[in-house]
């Protein structure tokens, strides 16, 4: 998910350069779907519109994470500097070219993750501080630190951590996690392989050159396509189940029908015929199959009430 440097930094383009180099750690584009994601658990929470005191949770909540994902973000960057300056695709990032220092990227992640949980503790509740520091855990050290580089089966195993904005989000306005926050949860786990897996393969010799095990490294090109499109069948299956459960409408059911449908086309094409330019548009389309997909269930909570 993370995209060159020339779009991330594009936004910041006039700030000055020491902060711009700050900005670029969070890695702004990723941590935009974060919240974004987590935004929508919050409004499916709420029954109809939220009123005054709801939106100021929300807002209170979608600050709170962005600072902690951002904070993840840097971290990571931290903890992959001298990965990062082996790929081609991160070798731009300002720990990889040396541009921050050590301590300056562990201070300013620690500064992110110490605001974003105490105004969550404050101004939410104590559960979703939890919860995200949770996540900031999961993803910075038991992801980035022992599962990247040990298993093939790191974005399997790690894709619980990316899997858990919709649940702050839920968690945040409902004080709890319910079976609904649960199935959105399900549905980002199982999209992340297949999203994360086009992109290495048309970056394998980056992840090689890093030493990184990832699963078109570790088992070949032919086996990761069949886990693309393995998983581009059962994340289908799991989009359908907010319906199924009566948490949405028939404007998601249509949604998660035909972007699920695309998806898995995607991952058959993939599996019949390798090309570089099809593992790209299908990184891409995964993407835009998770917007759409969380886009349509807010719709739908809001044009067809319960």
């Amino acid at each position: 998910m993370s995209a060159p440097a020339s779009t991330v930094t594009s936004p910041a383009s006039q700030l000055p350069a020491r902060w711009r180099q700050f900005l670029v750690l969070t890695k702004p584009r990723v941590v935009q779907l974060i919240v974004f994601c987590a935004l929508i658990g919050m409004l499916l929470a709420v029954p109809g519109w939220p009123n005054a005191g709801e939106w100021g949770t929300v807002l209170a909540a979608s600050v709170g994470i962005w600072l902690v994902a951002s904070a993840a973000a840097a971290f990571n960057c931290l903890v992959e500097e001298r990965i990062d300056a082996r790929m081609k695709r991160t070798a731009w990032r300002p720990t990889a070219r040396g541009q921050l220092s050590r301590t300056q990227t562990l201070s300013f992640a620690g500064l992110l993750c110490a605001a974003g949980s105490l105004l969550l503790w404050l101004a939410v509740n104590p559960l979703t501080m939890w919860l995200t520091f949770g996540t900031f855990v999961g993803y910075a050290v038991v992801y980035t630190v022992i599962l990247k580089p040990l298993t093939p089966q790191n974005i399997v195993i790690g894709g619980a951590s990316g899997a858990m904005p919709p649940l702050l989000g839920w968690a945040a306005m409902r004080g709890e996690v319910g079976p609904e926050a649960l199935m959105l949860f399900l549905i980002i786990f199982l999209w992340t392989p297949p999203h994360f897996w086009a992109l290495a393969l048309y970056r394998v010799e980056d992840y090689a050159r890093a030493g990184l095990p990832m699963l078109p490294v570790t088992h070949g090109n032919e086996f990761t396509r069949l886990q693309i499109l393995l998983y581009t069948l059962v994340l289908f299956a799991a989009t359908l189940l907010p319906f199924v459960y009566g948490m949405s409408g028939w404007i998601y059911l249509l949604a998660a029908v035909l972007l699920g449908a695309g998806f898995c086309w995607y991952g058959f094409r993939l599996w019949r015929a390798y090309s570089e330019p099809l593992a790209r548009q299908t990184f891409r389309f995964s993407i835009w199959h998770l917007s759409l997909l969380f886009a349509a269930l807010l719709l739908d909570h809001y044009l067809l009430p319960a």
